[in-house]
Order: structure tokens, then C-alpha cells, then sequence
């Protein structure tokens, strides 16, 4: 199955013309604490919310692979559906050619659709442009806006960190714009601010997209792999297990407070994170996490959020309950004068990390990559206290960058990292050969996809239209 070849001349058209904008990115990009905020000018403000998403308060997150689950949260009423490329997708078995013939598909069914595509730092080898693996983003927005070129189109940009990304990102939609023949400055997107980088450069970031984008959007999990990377090798860091940062600690409360506050100044929606526990149908285990959810949410909407996501469809009404009679804040030219970037940096330090934090890190790293190996994007598993959540490549990113962290920093042995790990799976197991490689490695993988299809490619797909 190979996506429309309208899409491939889409694609192979973006690559044509950006391909050497992309390739003096140079990515991922590399911060510091000391890197000075880029300026923006005073007098400006975010594109409009798109009209079927003035209302909506709970997002459904999906695989764009996931015909059943997209069915399923239509059936349960979701405000909107948000077909996913990235973090709950695995493009591997098959997966990306049925995504992209689902755009297709619900193109034609008359409720508010996103998708996010996948972030500017990955290739995507199954197809190739001018003898080069595409860049996935590209290839993504491309399969997607060809689907909806008659009706709204609204996308997820990720892992964005610097204004130069930004910048990408704005010719990228302008010349899909003049390709389908579309408006000027119509499609609009949503900002993920998941990066250490894209937090201290958010208000930045928003400026150069502002005449496409509406929103800004918190991903916590991805955001704490971040800090990992960009921190972990800094004496001043040596950063806690997951359970320990909480969205009541300090720093990530500041962390969630900075993106309210730009998009409080600048119009723009702040749009929570990810509710993500998993349900079993017994009362129980569902009301106490359930609870969870509405505690989480209902401190998101407290704090100036209007709209969250839904990893399920039983997670629907709980998210949009949480949020009913959420408006957006009016803006406020001086809502950044809290310095809540200097408060995100005040991170906790570990003196030591608890041997079941260790094992539960190899746990959820090696479960995720087994899985998206195998084309699974996320899997339900058991936290220490109980809770079944949702883990999917955002958390495993961040516990084997936490494992990599601890072991570089001395509060984990590569011999009891191994011990654990073989306890869990074998050293043949391609997820423990993985893992392995990226714990053990010198310096902090960027992204373990590329890592992954580099040490276990599929085979890629030919098309003559993609050479």
C-alpha cells in the first residue's frame, strides 16, 4: 500500500525546496542555561482559534493507525480527534501507509479532526526524496493536508526549540498553502511546548508562527526528557525518579504557569496535557484513577488551561467535566513578569534513586520498545502505587534517558543496571539490545526512533514517485 501519489508530489515538492533549510538546522539543537532568550516585538497576537475548536475541552488522542480506537471516541463523543504520528504511534508493521489512508477516510466524516505529525529531527527511510530518506514531518503534513485540502485544517507541531525551527515550520505550511491552492495564513497549528529549549523560547516561538498558530500545548513528559538531555551531564543537576516530579513541584508548576502566562499575553488557547491512565472496568481499580484524572485536570483549568487530551475514550467526559465553563484568560501585556523560567530551572536533586525506581524505568522503557518494534505505539502497565497507565514513547524516552543519567552520574552501576534489565528481558531481546545501547552510550541519544531504525531497519518502501 503506498500513499496517493498526489501526496508524493506534495512531499517530494517540500523536500525540493527546504531540504537545505532543514539540513542547516543541524539537529537536534543544543541549549544551555546560558543561552540568552531571543526578543520579540511588542504589538502582536496569535492567529484565531479554528472555528470547530472554539468549544471543545477534551481532545482525543489516537494512533492515526487506529481505525477501531478513532471509531470508538466518535461513538463516545469526543470534542475533537487528534490523529497521531508521534508519540502513541509506531510507524513501523504497516503502520504508516494505514495511517495515511485514514486521513483519507475521515476527511470525509463530518467532525473536527488534528493530527500531529512527527518532529523535524526525524527521517523516515521507508520513503526517499532525491536519493535522501524524507524528513517525516514533512512527509506527515504533506499525507495530512492533501487529505483535508477542502476542509479545516489544524495541526500539532512537536518537540519545537528554537525560532529557527519555527521559521521552517512557517514556510513549510506557506508552500503547502500555494501547492493546494489554499488561503493565505488558513491552516492553523497548536505549538507543543515539550523541550527545556522551547520553554525558555516559547514566547518566541509563538511569534514566529503567530500568523498560523493558536495555541500553545504542555507536554510534561516529553519536557522532563528534555531537561534529562540538555542538564543531565551539569554538576549543578542530578535529577530525580518520575514520581518525583509531579506537576505540584515547583519547577514543573512553574513550567505549566510560563506557558499560561504567554498565551495569556498573547491570546493565544494554553491546551493541557495528556490524561493517560488506563481503565479495567472494575470500580475499585476506576474510581481512585479516575480521581487522579480530575484532580489533574481540574488544576490545569485552574491555572488558565482551556482544553486537555484524552488518552481513551473512557477518559472523555471526566477531561471535558474538568474543564466546562473554562474560557480563555483576556490578555495581559504584563503577565510575564513572573520570572517562572528561573523557578523551572530550581529542578530537585536526588542523592539517591530507590532500586524500584530503577526497575520501574526498565521496565517501561523495555515494554514500550518491545511493543513499538513490533508496531505498537503504547502499552498499559502498572505504576508502583497501583495506578495502570498508559506509557508510550514519551515516557520511554524519559526513563532510559533517567537510566542513562543516573548511571553517568554515579547513582546507578552499569552492573546492577544490567542485573535488573536481564531480570526483565535477555540480552538477545531486541528492546534489551536497544535499551543497552542507549544507557550504556557515552552521550544521550537524541530520540530513540532513529536509533531504533538504525539498529533494526525495516525494509524500505520503494515507490518511483518517492526516488
Amino acid at each position: 500500500m503506498h500513499p496517493d501519489p498526489e501526496v508524493l508530489r506534495l512531499a517530494a515538492h517540500l523536500h525540493a525546496e527546504l531540504l537545505g533549510e532543514w539540513q542547516a538546522l543541524r539537529l537536534p539543537a543544543r541549549w544551555t542555561p546560558e543561552d540568552a532568550r531571543p526578543g520579540v516585538p511588542q504589538d502582536w497576537q496569535a492567529a484565531s482559534v479554528p472555528p470547530s475548536l472554539q468549544g471543545r475541552r477534551a481532545e482525543l488522542i489516537v494512533a492515526a493507525s487506529d481505525t477501531a480506537a478513532v471509531q470508538r471516541g466518535l461513538e463516545a463523543g469526543t470534542d475533537a480527534t487528534v490523529l497521531d504520528l508521534d508519540d502513541v504511534f509506531s510507524p513501523r508493521a504497516g503502520n504508516l501507509e494505514r495511517a495515511y489512508a485514514n486521513f483519507a477516510v475521515f476527511a470525509q466524516v463530518p467532525r473536527p479532526f488534528l493530527t500531529r505529525v512527527r518532529p523535524l529531527a526525524h527521517r523516515e527511510g521507508r520513503f526517499t526524496f532525491s536519493g535522501q530518506a524524507a524528513v517525516a514531518g514533512l512527509l506527515d503534513l504533506a499525507a495530512y493536508t492533501w487529505a483535508f485540502r477542502e476542509r479545516e485544517i489544524v495541526a500539532y507541531l512537536p518537540k519545537l526549540d528554537t525560532v529557527r525551527e519555527a521559521l521552517f515550520w512557517k514556510r513549510a505550511l506557506e508552500l503547502t498553502e500555494q501547492w493546494l491552492g489554499l488561503p493565505a495564513r488558513s491552516i492553523r497549528v497548536c505549538l507543543q511546548i515539550e523541550t527545556l529549549p522551547g520553554l525558555m523560547n516559547a514566547e518566541a516561538l509563538l511569534h514566529a508562527l503567530h500568523e498560523y498558530a493558536y495555541g500553545l500545548n504542555a507536554g510534561r513528559w516529553d519536557y522532563v526528557f528534555s531537561v534529562v538531555k540538555h542538564l543531565g551531564e551539569r554538576p549543578e543537576y542530578l535529577l530525580p525518579e518520575r514520581a518525583r516530579l509531579t506537576m505540584n513541584e515547583p519547577s514543573m508548576l512553574a513550567y505549566a504557569l510560563h506557558i499560561v502566562a504567554v498565551c495569556r499575553k498573547r491570546g493565544a488557547q494554553a491546551i493541557g496535557g495528556t490524561a493517560a491512565v488506563a481503565l479495567s472496568g472494575q470500580v475499585q481499580h476506576d474510581g481512585p484513577a479516575l480521581e487522579n484524572v480530575r484532580q489533574d485536570k481540574a488544576r490545569e483549568a485552574d491555572q488558565g488551561f482551556v482544553a486537555a487530551w484524552a488518552g481513551s475514550p473512557e477518559l472523555l467526559e471526566v477531561v471535558r467535566g474538568a474543564f466546562r465553563g473554562a474560557e480563555a484568560l483576556q490578555p495581559e501585556a504584563d503577565h510575564l513578569a513572573t520570572d517562572h523560567l528561573a523557578e523551572a530551572l530550581a529542578l530537585p536533586r536526588a542523592d539517591r534513586v530507590p532500586d524500584a525506581a530503577v526497575q520501574d524505568a526498565i521496565g517501561v522503557a523495555l515494554a514500550v520498545f518491545a511493543a513499538w518494534l513490533a508496531g505498537v505505539g503504547d502499552v498499559a502497565r502498572p505504576d508502583a502505587s497501583g495506578l495502570v497507565r498508559s506509557e508510550d514513547t514519551a515516557t520511554a524516552e524519559l526513563a532510559r534517558a533517567q537510566l542513562w543519567h543516573w548511571r553517568r552520574r554515579g547513582l546507578l552501576s552499569e552492573a546492577d543496571y544490567l542485573r535488573w534489565r536481564r531480570d526483565v528481558l535477555p540480552d538477545g531481546a531486541l528492546a534489551a539490545q536497544l535499551l543497552d545501547a542507549l544507557v550504556l552510550a557515552e552521550t544521550c541519544a537524541p530520540y530513540f526512533p532513529g536509533v531504533a531504525e538504525a539498529m533494526f531497519p525495516e525494509t524500505a518502501l520503494r515507490s518511483p514517485l518517492a526516488q
